[in-house]
């Protein structure tokens, strides 16, 4: 355990001593905390053994276990999961190695950690406290126990897995796809993130859409300055319940479940003030029901609104899938479905194979994805709709 700046420095001259790739892997705590900052980051190396480094001791202050790193090939497990919060702490990786995407790319139909390491390496890994609440301290040895068999055996389930992907030819699509994960940019946060609320389609019509609104507005104000996962602060189905019932004050607002428990009552002033604000809004501002979608519609609708892209949408998928089985591959890997759907509702000028294979590369595919699908996606882009009887 690394809680002090003497031992990360020991730490980090251990790693860069040891030899071969890096296993990593981190702790959060999202279901407790709004940040989804790592607080335990675990790293071994061969020659070196096992470290789990606590940021929350060290402030965040890892500098040694940045130049320590430097140059070496990382190896996580779903790494998309882990990258962000250890670009919070400077820790990027120059070289990556995701044993999740690479057992997809395998063929495996289960890739969680515990089930491709007994699948391919016969030990069962100890399961328990992979939800737990990793903000508390002192960390319990059970956890810490659990948190090093983590990255156990990440680097033997690589040696493993690479092979395997060699042996069916995959391994440079694998290469291609850790370059691709290890340069993906920082997401763009979602315009109206309030949208996502689950549940949101029983708030029916603008001003209820307004209620929910503003309370995940209120409710992401305070889970941000408590540092507390906002649904513990309060509830999707407890917005949604509160904007369709549409409570006049403070005094109806509290007769709703949830919102009548001790811990909301403190607060029922605080989202009955937001709902009253949302009652106020001029129609103008108030949300639209049916806002612009950035891409096509969802497909079920296609066939209505042009028949010509089911069609196409039609082929490429029967021919995606049959792809997709022959190669043992999930259709997703092998080209992002959203990407599949913009093609089809809006094709490349020239539909030809050069003209998709452009479309596919601007659009973000590898070049392994472009050179199995384009011929194919052009030909699914020259389908027609059945003739009407």
């Amino acid at each position: 355990m690394v809680t002090q700046p003497a031992e990360l420095r020991r730490a980090a001259a251990a790693l860069a001593a040891g030899d071969g790739p890096v296993a990593i892997d981190t702790e959060r705590a999202s279901g407790y905390r709004y940040s989804q900052r790592a607080y335990l980051v675990q790293l071994r190396r061969e020659g070196a053994g096992t470290y789990l480094v606590d940021p929350v001791a060290l402030n965040d202050e890892v500098d040694p276990l940045i130049e320590a790193l430097d140059g070496t090939e990382w190896v996580l497990h779903a790494a998309s999961q882990d990258l962000p919060c250890l670009a919070e702490l400077g820790l990027r990786p120059g070289k990556l190695f995701d044993t999740e995407l690479a057992g997809r790319l395998a063929g495996f139909d289960r890739v969680a950690l515990g089930t491709l390491v007994e699948r391919v390496l016969g030990y069962r890994l100890e399961k328990g406290h992979g939800a737990a609440d990793w903000s508390r301290r002192p960390l319990p040895r059970e956890w810490l126990n659990y948190a090093a068999l983590d990255v156990e055996l990440l680097v033997p389930l690589r040696d493993a897995l690479e092979a395997e992907l060699a042996s069916q030819g995959k391994l440079d699509w694998a290469l291609q796809e850790f370059e691709a994960l290890r340069d993906a940019p920082t997401p763009e946060p979602r315009k109206e993130p309030w949208r996502r609320t689950s549940g949101i389609h029983r708030a029916r019509g603008a001003r209820a859409l307004a209620f929910v609104r503003a309370l995940w507005e209120v409710r992401d104000t305070i889970a941000r300055e408590r540092d507390v996962a906002p649904g513990r602060v309060l509830p999707d189905s407890a917005i949604v319940d509160a904007a369709v019932a549409a409570p006049l004050d403070e005094t109806a607002l509290v007769k709703l479940p949830v919102f009548r428990g001790r811990s909301q009552r403190r607060l029922a002033g605080t989202w009955a003030r937001a709902l009253k604000a949302a009652a106020q809004l001029p129609r103008n501002e108030l949300p639209d029901p049916s806002p612009q979608q950035d891409g096509p519609p969802p497909p079920n609708r296609w066939a209505d609104k042009d028949p010509a892209a089911a069609a196409r949408l039609s082929a490429a998928r029967a021919g995606l899938s049959a792809l997709a089985e022959t190669l043992r591959l999930p259709v997703e890997n092998m080209v992002q479905p959203d990407l599949v759907r913009r093609i089809c509702w809006t094709p490349p000028a020239a539909i030809d194979v050069d003209g998709t294979a452009a479309a596919l590369r601007a659009g973000g595919a590898r070049e392994w994805q472009v050179e199995l699908v384009a011929e194919l996606l052009s030909k699914a882009l020259h389908a027609t709709p059945p003739a009407a009887e």
